[in-house]
């Protein structure tokens, strides 16, 4: 098993590929499978039968009942996959049989341009010097769960998102998509342009959660989302555009993607990125006051601009397969938010956690 990081698989299977024992089972559990597969088909013996494997989970995460794809690429027998299985069995896992242009499709439809969001939301609060748990716009319901999966995300290694964002040949048009919808819905709010605005945003809407039901439940609810804060909850909230969560229905519907198809391959992190999302999508009156925010309020024109310099930057590095760029950024802005990762994976965890336990209660029903 070639338990490395997507950039360096093919100098690694290249070193010890050759040597691999006659008749054996491999696979890798590279974030990204292109260039695992293609490492492993260029270096492995042809009597090697492969069977990768990828847990759709993060450090931290309890695996059980979470996804993992099982990709048979080079087997000669079934006997080869019920070994994999058997030994990943201790996960209690959710084995999900996928190729590996499929899993990297995806994984670049949920995770990376989920991680872009995230991303571009710490950069905007690092460029603007903010520490957003100290801001009351920043406290309670959706913003707890942007706050903690953002500093989630910067408390780990850089090339985890980078080797799924650059090496993934599926997520570069998605990561560019979602900039470039950030910028679109920016420049309407930034021109007062509401009609223009509403119509796209309610055609992203009716596109992406048009086929739910007035009676289906959300995937998550406001006792939950107020529940993980890492500073005091405001009495009276906040008002704001939201322009993360439009700009994510706006990309999905560009793309043609429906989020609920992916979902016995979704992330936690995805799940909850999906969860608020919807919960604005599905409540009208939040949708509006957001419409009008973005229209009528300049309070927080300076942060929506730096998300968009963000989001147009991170793209930027995707596209231009920058890993230097992209560990040289992201280190910049962990080392802004570093004393607070602490704080933030335990609340994190419990987030998740609790989260992920009202879902599979929902399931059962």
């Amino acid at each position: 098993m070639y338990s490395v990081e997507a950039k360096n698989i093919d100098a690694i299977v290249a070193k010890y590929g050759p040597a691999t024992k006659q008749g054996a089972v491999v696979g890798g559990q590279t974030s990204t499978k292109a260039p695992e597969i293609a490492a492993f088909d260029k270096y492995l013996p042809p009597d090697v039968q492969i069977v990768s494997c990828h847990s759709l989970h993060g450090p931290g995460v309890d695996p059980k009942g979470q996804p993992l794809v099982i990709i048979p690429h080079r087997v000669t027998s079934d006997a080869a996959v019920r070994l994999v299985e058997d030994v990943l069995s201790s996960f209690q896992s959710k084995y999900v049989p996928l190729s590996a242009a499929e899993h990297d499709r995806i994984t670049a439809d949920t995770q990376a341009v989920t991680h872009a969001a995230f991303l571009s939301m710490g950069n905007a609060w690092q460029a603007q010097q903010q520490f957003p748990w100290e801001l009351p716009r920043y406290l309670g319901g959706i913003e707890n769960v942007k706050i903690n999966l953002t500093l989630r995300i910067y408390s780990n290694k850089w090339d985890v998102y980078a080797g799924l964002a650059i090496l993934n040949p599926s997520a570069k048009k998605q990561i560019g998509q979602y900039a470039e919808s950030v910028t679109d819905l920016y420049k309407l709010m930034l021109g007062g342009h509401r009609q223009e605005l509403t119509e796209r945003v309610h055609a992203a809407g009716a596109a992406v959660f048009g086929g739910l039901k007035e009676e289906d439940e959300l995937l998550l609810q406001d006792e939950l989302l107020d529940q993980f804060s890492l500073g005091e909850r405001p009495e009276k909230r906040v008002k704001n555009n939201h322009l993360s969560l439009l700009a994510m229905a706006d990309c999905w519907w560009k793309l043609g993607i429906v989020p609920y198809d992916h979902m016995i391959c979704s992330t936690p992190l995805f799940r909850l990125w999906l969860g608020i999302t919807e919960y604005l999508f599905r409540n009208p009156a939040l949708l509006a006051e957001c419409i009008d925010t973005g229209i009528q309020d300049n309070t927080f024109r300076s942060e929506d601009m730096e998300f968009c310099f963000a989001a147009r930057n991170w793209s930027q590095l995707v596209n231009l397969g920058n890993m230097e760029g992209y560990k040289e950024h992201f280190e910049k802005i962990q080392r802004f938010f570093q004393p607070r990762f602490a704080d933030a994976g335990r609340v994190g965890n419990e987030m998740i956690r609790t989260i992920e336990e009202n879902l599979q209660t929902r399931k059962r029903k």
